[in-house]
């Protein structure tokens, strides 16, 4: 299960996108906003965050003007690997290599195709593991207060 969210600027391109997973049979969760009145936006990163941080939802997906803002928010909270990306091949690597658990998308910053082909790289790139799993723990003892080595 995709949970997805955006603010006001990144409504149209959150709905195009949840008429693009529904298309491809992917399930998802619209967790707001469901308009274009101005809203801000580390209310709608939280409700995603949580929801990929309980495991309830696997990923999200959230959308602003950059994306920029709403994955910082969505970064505060603990266990979200929150990345925004303007191209496909960041996406993959952010998969690939950091096993990023959340998305964003800035509507002001990439087209509806371009969107598309960024989320199909970062939803079918699977995590590596391996090498990259020591920065992955080191990420989550930053979380937690602890020194790294």
């Amino acid at each position: 299960m995709i949970a997805l969210g955006s603010d006001h600027a990144g409504y149209e391109l959150k709905i195009e996108i949840a008429k693009y997973l529904k298309e491809k049979g992917i399930e998802y969760i619209d967790f707001g906003t469901y308009g274009t009145e101005r809203v801000d936006y580390p209310i709608f990163a939280l409700k995603v965050a949580n929801e990929v941080a309980s495991g309830k939802c696997e990923k999200g997906i959230l959308f602003c003007g950059t994306g920029v803002g709403i994955s910082i928010a969505a970064n505060k909270v603990k266990g979200i690997r929150a990345v925004v990306c303007s191209e496909p091949y960041s996406a993959a690597l952010s998969r690939a290599h950091n096993n990023t658990n959340i998305l964003a998308l800035g509507s002001r910053v990439v087209g509806l195709e371009l969107a598309k082909m960024i989320v199909d790289q970062w939803l079918n790139t699977p995590y590596e593991g391996g090498r990259h799993q020591k920065r992955i723990d080191q990420i989550s003892k930053i979380e937690r207060g602890e020194q790294i080595d």
